[in-house]
């Protein structure tokens, strides 16, 4: 690891943005979240660096990156974007992991975040917030996919592939009637 940060910190300073680029597009979510940590830590105010690495990410791996990165780098970055780029990392994230960077923040930084949400989407993180912060209601999902009692096989297959792409849970899929579960059942 830090073998990467050094080339990564060399090639920002050198401004070989591609190659960087090339490097990061590869990478761990989580580990680019600790590159980010390693790289900037305390003082990712101050350098231009930690906007251009995030800019540099493709943005499924941003939004992913940014939601293992900590709230003060999340915070600061909302900080720093467009309302264009809080929505494309609206549009990659899930909404538990929205709601999770929205606990955390700041009233100034949510606004931002629930002003370049959709309707639906505002709906949905009000719907998990107003869950005790321990209970099962806070962490989970409501991106999954529903399936009916009298679905063959082949017709559950065609709805995972329809909805699954959108859909944070797919293995495991959820048998309902009237809004009301009646069993779970897994892809295998």
């Amino acid at each position: 690891m830090q073998d990467l940060l050094n080339k990564i910190d060399r090639l920002l300073k050198e401004k070989k943005f591609f190659e960087v680029k090339n490097i990061v597009k590869d990478e761990n979510a989580a580990d680019l979240a600790v590159l980010f940590d390693e790289l900037f830590g305390e003082v990712f105010g101050e350098k231009t660096e930690f906007m251009i690495l995030f800019r540099l990410l493709p943005k499924d791996l941003a939004a992913e990156t940014f939601a293992h990165m900590n709230s003060d780098m999340q915070s600061h970055l909302i900080q720093m974007f467009s309302d264009k780029e809080i929505r494309d990392i609206l549009d990659e994230s899930f909404i538990d992991d929205t709601v999770d960077i929205i606990e955390e923040m700041p009233a100034n930084v949510v606004s931002r975040i629930l002003k370049n949400s959709t309707t639906g989407e505002r709906k949905a993180i009000n719907e998990i917030l107003r869950y005790p912060k321990d209970s099962a209601g806070s962490i989970m999902t409501i991106e999954y996919v529903s399936l009916h009692k009298d679905m063959t096989v082949s017709e559950a297959f065609e709805k995972i592939r329809k909805v699954g792409v959108n859909k944070e849970t797919i293995y495991t899929c959820y048998v309902t009637e009237n809004r009301k579960l009646i069993g779970v059942i897994t892809v295998k």
